[in-house]
Protein backbone atom coordinates (compact mmCIF):
# COMPACT_ATOMS: atom_id res chain seq x y z
CA UNK A 1 0.00 0.00 0.00
CA UNK A 2 2.91 2.31 0.70
CA UNK A 3 6.63 2.05 0.08
CA UNK A 4 7.31 4.42 2.96
CA UNK A 5 7.62 3.21 6.54
CA UNK A 6 7.07 5.22 9.70
CA UNK A 7 10.78 4.93 10.46
CA UNK A 8 11.70 6.36 7.05
CA UNK A 9 9.33 9.30 7.53
CA UNK A 10 10.94 10.04 10.90
CA UNK A 11 14.40 9.73 9.33
CA UNK A 12 13.46 12.27 6.66
CA UNK A 13 11.56 14.56 9.01
CA UNK A 14 13.97 14.67 11.97
CA UNK A 15 16.75 16.71 10.30
CA UNK A 16 14.15 19.05 8.78
CA UNK A 17 12.58 19.63 12.19
CA UNK A 18 15.97 20.22 13.79
CA UNK A 19 16.83 22.70 11.03
CA UNK A 20 13.66 24.75 11.47
CA UNK A 21 14.16 24.87 15.25
CA UNK A 22 17.73 26.15 14.80
CA UNK A 23 16.48 28.63 12.20
CA UNK A 24 13.82 29.87 14.62
CA UNK A 25 16.41 30.30 17.37
CA UNK A 26 18.67 32.21 14.96
CA UNK A 27 15.90 34.50 13.69
CA UNK A 28 14.62 35.19 17.20
CA UNK A 29 18.13 36.10 18.36
CA UNK A 30 18.55 38.54 15.46
CA UNK A 31 15.31 40.28 16.44
CA UNK A 32 16.14 40.13 20.17
CA UNK A 33 13.14 37.90 20.85
CA UNK A 34 13.83 35.28 23.47
CA UNK A 35 11.41 32.63 22.20
CA UNK A 36 13.13 29.80 24.06
CA UNK A 37 13.41 29.61 27.86
CA UNK A 38 15.76 26.99 29.27
CA UNK A 39 13.41 25.73 32.00
CA UNK A 40 10.46 25.58 29.64
CA UNK A 41 12.43 23.68 26.99
CA UNK A 42 13.77 21.20 29.56
CA UNK A 43 10.21 20.63 30.75
CA UNK A 44 9.16 19.96 27.17
CA UNK A 45 11.96 17.40 26.84
CA UNK A 46 10.75 15.70 30.01
CA UNK A 47 7.16 15.50 28.75
CA UNK A 48 8.32 14.32 25.33
CA UNK A 49 10.45 11.56 26.88
CA UNK A 50 7.44 10.12 28.69
CA UNK A 51 5.32 10.43 25.55
CA UNK A 52 7.91 8.58 23.44
CA UNK A 53 8.12 5.83 26.05
CA UNK A 54 4.33 5.41 25.87
CA UNK A 55 4.42 5.41 22.05
CA UNK A 56 6.98 2.59 22.02
CA UNK A 57 5.04 0.67 24.67
CA UNK A 58 1.81 0.87 22.66
CA UNK A 59 3.10 0.91 19.08
CA UNK A 60 3.03 -2.83 18.41
CA UNK A 61 -0.20 -3.40 20.32
CA UNK A 62 -1.99 -0.53 18.57
CA UNK A 63 -0.89 -1.60 15.09
CA UNK A 64 -1.87 -5.22 15.78
CA UNK A 65 -5.25 -4.05 17.07
CA UNK A 66 -5.79 -1.95 13.94
CA UNK A 67 -4.91 -4.90 11.69
CA UNK A 68 -7.36 -7.04 13.66
CA UNK A 69 -10.11 -4.45 13.10
CA UNK A 70 -9.08 -4.16 9.44
CA UNK A 71 -10.32 -7.73 8.93
CA UNK A 72 -13.84 -6.41 9.48
CA UNK A 73 -13.50 -3.38 7.20
CA UNK A 74 -16.71 -2.04 5.73
CA UNK A 75 -15.12 -1.15 2.37
CA UNK A 76 -11.96 -2.46 0.71
CA UNK A 77 -10.76 1.00 -0.28
CA UNK A 78 -7.40 -0.18 -1.62
CA UNK A 79 -9.19 -2.16 -4.35
CA UNK A 80 -11.62 0.51 -5.51
CA UNK A 81 -9.58 3.70 -5.26
CA UNK A 82 -6.43 4.80 -7.09
CA UNK A 83 -3.40 5.22 -4.83
CA UNK A 84 -3.30 9.04 -5.02
CA UNK A 85 -6.96 9.35 -4.03
CA UNK A 86 -6.57 6.85 -1.20
CA UNK A 87 -3.64 8.86 0.17
CA UNK A 88 -5.65 12.07 -0.04
CA UNK A 89 -8.66 10.54 1.68
CA UNK A 90 -6.43 9.07 4.39
CA UNK A 91 -5.00 12.50 5.22
CA UNK A 92 -8.47 14.07 5.20
CA UNK A 93 -10.05 11.39 7.41
CA UNK A 94 -7.14 11.42 9.86
CA UNK A 95 -7.57 15.17 10.18
CA UNK A 96 -11.35 14.84 10.55
CA UNK A 97 -11.00 12.28 13.34
CA UNK A 98 -8.25 14.37 14.94
CA UNK A 99 -10.52 17.43 14.98
CA UNK A 100 -13.11 15.63 17.10
CA UNK A 101 -10.50 13.90 19.26
CA UNK A 102 -8.86 17.28 19.90
CA UNK A 103 -12.15 19.07 20.53
CA UNK A 104 -13.35 16.41 22.95
CA UNK A 105 -9.97 16.50 24.69
CA UNK A 106 -10.68 20.13 25.52
CA UNK A 107 -14.26 19.52 26.63
CA UNK A 108 -14.15 16.26 28.60
CA UNK A 109 -12.53 16.46 31.99
CA UNK A 110 -10.44 13.29 32.12
CA UNK A 111 -9.17 13.83 28.55
CA UNK A 112 -8.30 17.45 29.30
CA UNK A 113 -6.33 16.20 32.31
CA UNK A 114 -4.11 14.45 29.73
CA UNK A 115 -4.06 17.09 27.00
CA UNK A 116 -3.46 20.11 29.24
CA UNK A 117 0.24 19.18 29.36
CA UNK A 118 0.56 20.39 25.78
CA UNK A 119 -0.98 23.76 26.67
CA UNK A 120 1.00 24.27 29.86
CA UNK A 121 3.78 26.26 28.20
CA UNK A 122 3.56 30.04 28.25
CA UNK A 123 5.88 30.13 25.24
CA UNK A 124 5.17 29.48 21.57
CA UNK A 125 7.94 27.97 19.49
CA UNK A 126 8.59 24.90 17.37
CA UNK A 127 9.80 22.98 20.43
CA UNK A 128 6.40 23.41 22.12
CA UNK A 129 4.95 21.09 19.47
CA UNK A 130 6.92 18.31 21.20
CA UNK A 131 5.37 19.13 24.58
CA UNK A 132 3.22 16.03 24.40
CA UNK A 133 1.30 14.32 27.19
CA UNK A 134 2.62 11.08 28.62
CA UNK A 135 -0.76 9.38 28.21
CA UNK A 136 -1.67 11.08 24.93
CA UNK A 137 -1.00 8.00 22.74
CA UNK A 138 -3.33 5.96 24.95
CA UNK A 139 -6.14 8.51 24.75
CA UNK A 140 -6.12 8.48 20.93
CA UNK A 141 -6.76 4.76 20.49
CA UNK A 142 -10.59 4.79 20.85
CA UNK A 143 -10.89 7.59 18.28
CA UNK A 144 -8.58 6.42 15.50
CA UNK A 145 -9.73 2.78 15.59
CA UNK A 146 -12.60 3.84 13.33
CA UNK A 147 -10.23 4.25 10.35
CA UNK A 148 -9.33 0.55 9.84
CA UNK A 149 -12.99 -0.36 10.39
CA UNK A 150 -13.98 1.96 7.54
CA UNK A 151 -11.33 0.37 5.33
CA UNK A 152 -8.13 2.40 5.61
CA UNK A 153 -5.02 0.24 5.64
CA UNK A 154 -3.35 0.52 9.10
CA UNK A 155 0.14 0.89 7.61
CA UNK A 156 -1.01 3.76 5.41
CA UNK A 157 -2.78 5.37 8.37
CA UNK A 158 0.39 5.13 10.49
CA UNK A 159 2.59 6.72 7.81
CA UNK A 160 0.09 9.44 6.92
CA UNK A 161 -0.39 10.15 10.62
CA UNK A 162 3.31 10.80 11.11
CA UNK A 163 3.42 13.10 8.07
CA UNK A 164 0.40 15.01 9.43
CA UNK A 165 2.18 15.36 12.77
CA UNK A 166 5.17 16.95 11.02
CA UNK A 167 2.87 19.65 9.62
CA UNK A 168 1.55 20.20 13.12
CA UNK A 169 5.05 21.16 14.23
CA UNK A 170 5.11 24.05 11.76
CA UNK A 171 2.08 25.62 13.45
CA UNK A 172 3.92 26.22 16.71
CA UNK A 173 5.81 29.41 15.98
CA UNK A 174 5.66 33.20 16.22
CA UNK A 175 8.05 33.90 13.34
CA UNK A 176 5.61 33.02 10.55
CA UNK A 177 2.82 35.48 9.85
CA UNK A 178 -0.29 34.87 7.79
CA UNK A 179 0.17 32.71 4.68
CA UNK A 180 -2.20 34.30 2.19
CA UNK A 181 -4.72 31.95 0.52
CA UNK A 182 -3.55 29.03 2.71
CA UNK A 183 -5.32 30.74 5.62
CA UNK A 184 -8.65 29.88 4.00
CA UNK A 185 -8.33 26.11 4.37
CA UNK A 186 -5.07 25.12 6.10
CA UNK A 187 -4.31 25.23 9.82
CA UNK A 188 -1.53 27.80 9.60
CA UNK A 189 0.74 29.13 12.39
CA UNK A 190 -1.60 32.11 12.75
CA UNK A 191 -4.59 29.84 13.31
CA UNK A 192 -2.73 27.59 15.73
CA UNK A 193 -1.43 30.50 17.79
CA UNK A 194 -5.09 31.25 18.49
CA UNK A 195 -5.57 27.69 19.71
CA UNK A 196 -2.79 28.14 22.27
CA UNK A 197 -4.12 31.48 23.49
CA UNK A 198 -5.67 32.07 26.90
CA UNK A 199 -7.42 35.25 25.68
CA UNK A 200 -11.14 34.81 26.31
CA UNK A 201 -12.07 34.89 22.61
CA UNK A 202 -9.39 32.35 21.71
CA UNK A 203 -10.20 29.64 24.26
CA UNK A 204 -11.23 26.31 22.72
CA UNK A 205 -10.85 27.43 19.11
CA UNK A 206 -9.08 26.12 15.98
CA UNK A 207 -8.77 22.40 16.72
CA UNK A 208 -7.69 21.22 13.27
CA UNK A 209 -4.21 19.88 12.56
CA UNK A 210 -3.81 19.98 8.78
CA UNK A 211 -7.03 21.74 7.84
CA UNK A 212 -8.98 24.63 9.35
CA UNK A 213 -12.12 23.80 7.37
CA UNK A 214 -13.55 21.62 10.17
CA UNK A 215 -13.42 24.56 12.58
CA UNK A 216 -15.18 26.75 10.04
CA UNK A 217 -17.81 24.07 9.45
CA UNK A 218 -18.49 23.33 13.13
CA UNK A 219 -18.28 26.84 14.57
CA UNK A 220 -14.96 26.67 16.43
CA UNK A 221 -12.92 28.98 14.17
CA UNK A 222 -11.41 32.22 15.40
CA UNK A 223 -9.15 34.58 13.47
CA UNK A 224 -5.95 35.89 15.07
CA UNK A 225 -6.61 39.58 15.70
CA UNK A 226 -5.69 40.44 19.27
CA UNK A 227 -2.13 39.63 20.41
CA UNK A 228 -2.11 36.08 21.77
CA UNK A 229 -1.35 35.39 25.42
CA UNK A 230 -0.02 31.84 25.48
CA UNK A 231 -0.67 29.28 28.18
CA UNK A 232 -3.56 28.45 30.47
CA UNK A 233 -5.99 30.82 32.13
CA UNK A 234 -4.63 29.41 35.37
CA UNK A 235 -1.02 28.56 34.59
CA UNK A 236 0.70 25.55 36.16
CA UNK A 237 3.59 27.59 37.64
CA UNK A 238 5.96 24.63 37.51
CA UNK A 239 8.45 23.13 35.09
CA UNK A 240 8.22 19.67 36.64
CA UNK A 241 6.91 17.24 33.96
CA UNK A 242 5.53 14.81 36.55
CA UNK A 243 3.56 17.51 38.36
CA UNK A 244 2.15 18.82 35.09
CA UNK A 245 1.21 15.31 33.95
CA UNK A 246 -0.80 14.49 37.08
CA UNK A 247 -2.07 17.98 37.94
CA UNK A 248 -5.35 17.53 36.07
CA UNK A 249 -5.98 14.17 37.72
CA UNK A 250 -5.42 15.75 41.10
CA UNK A 251 -8.11 18.30 40.30
CA UNK A 252 -10.52 15.53 39.28
CA UNK A 253 -9.91 13.67 42.54
CA UNK A 254 -10.50 16.88 44.48
CA UNK A 255 -13.76 17.42 42.59
CA UNK A 256 -14.95 13.91 43.37
CA UNK A 257 -13.96 14.28 47.01
CA UNK A 258 -15.81 17.59 47.38
CA UNK A 259 -18.90 16.69 45.35
CA UNK A 260 -22.14 15.56 46.97
CA UNK A 261 -22.62 13.03 44.17
CA UNK A 262 -20.94 12.11 40.88
CA UNK A 263 -23.46 14.13 38.83
CA UNK A 264 -22.23 17.23 40.63
CA UNK A 265 -18.59 16.63 39.76
CA UNK A 266 -17.37 19.80 38.13
CA UNK A 267 -15.78 20.27 34.78
CA UNK A 268 -12.50 21.81 35.97
CA UNK A 269 -11.13 23.23 32.77
CA UNK A 270 -7.79 24.81 33.66
CA UNK A 271 -8.02 27.25 30.75
CA UNK A 272 -11.50 28.67 31.04
CA UNK A 273 -14.15 27.23 33.29
CA UNK A 274 -12.69 27.94 36.70
CA UNK A 275 -15.61 29.83 38.19
CA UNK A 276 -18.55 28.14 39.95
CA UNK A 277 -21.08 29.16 37.31
CA UNK A 278 -19.18 27.12 34.71
CA UNK A 279 -19.01 24.01 36.83
CA UNK A 280 -21.94 22.24 35.27
CA UNK A 281 -20.44 19.38 33.28
CA UNK A 282 -20.33 15.90 34.80
CA UNK A 283 -17.02 14.08 34.99
CA UNK A 284 -17.33 12.17 31.73
CA UNK A 285 -19.75 14.20 29.63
Amino acid sequence: MTNLSVTEVYAIGAPIVLAIILLEVFISSIHNKNLYKNNDTLCTIGLLTGNIAMVFALKGITLAFHFYLYQFKLINLSEILPSWLLWMLTFILIDFVFYFYHRISHRVNFLWAIHMSHHSSEEMNFAVSFRQAWFGPLSKIPFFMVLPIIGFDPTLVAVAGVISTLWGIVGHTQIINRLGPLEWFMNTPSHHRVHHGSNSQYIDKNYGNLLIIWDKMFGTFEREDEKVKFGLVKNVNTFNPSKITFMGWTRIIEDIRDAKNLNAVSYTHLRAHETPEHRGFPLIL
